[in-house]
């Protein structure tokens, strides 16, 4: 918390056998450093004080027995459809908040490179969906090149002090 950022090290996977097994995430891309954005860390204060035991390795998630929370009760458990529902965004989903942030990420005008660890991505594919997604950032980029011209314009015409 102190350094605004989460560590992704290992993720659990769902085995076609129900077995839920802690492991390294999916591709070698997966284990990064993400930063959590200042306006955020409030409401993650909030969520590990009342919902996260205060011990090494406890999961910022839990399911009711405190371990893994797994995919088919996450509905449940979160009361999800209800909660979106009202906020008035019914059929949000829980992915559709890491599309948001990637969408974001790639609003910032981050090179493909930083989209793609921020992402836990090792292919081009999914970043350069986000970046074609915001093709209005070619736009930020020619005005701010506007800018700088416009700058050497005035300093250009201004006279000799």
């Amino acid at each position: 918390m102190e350094a605004g950022t989460v560590r992704v090290r290992a993720a659990f996977v769902e085995r076609s056998t129900g077995e839920l097994v802690l492991g390294p995430p999916k591709s070698k891309a997966g284990r990064r450093v993400v930063g959590i954005p200042e306006g955020i860390i409030p409401a993650l204060r909030e969520h590990l004080a009342t919902y996260v035991q205060d011990e090494p390795g406890a999961l910022v998630f839990p399911g009711a027995k405190g371990g893994p929370l797994r995919r088919s009760g996450f509905n449940t458990r979160t009361r999800w459809v209800d909660v979106v529902k009202d906020m008035g965004m019914p059929g949000l989903h829980f992915h559709d908040l890491r599309h948001t942030g990637n969408m974001l990420a790639a609003e910032s005008g981050a090179g493909l490179k930083d989209l793609m660890a921020r992402m836990g991505h090792d292919n081009v594919r999914a970043a350069m969906i986000y970046q074609h997604a915001v093709r209005g950032a070619d736009k930020v980029i020619t005005d701010a090149i506007n800018k700088q011209l416009q700058a050497r314009d005035v300093t250009d015409e201004m006279p000799a002090g």
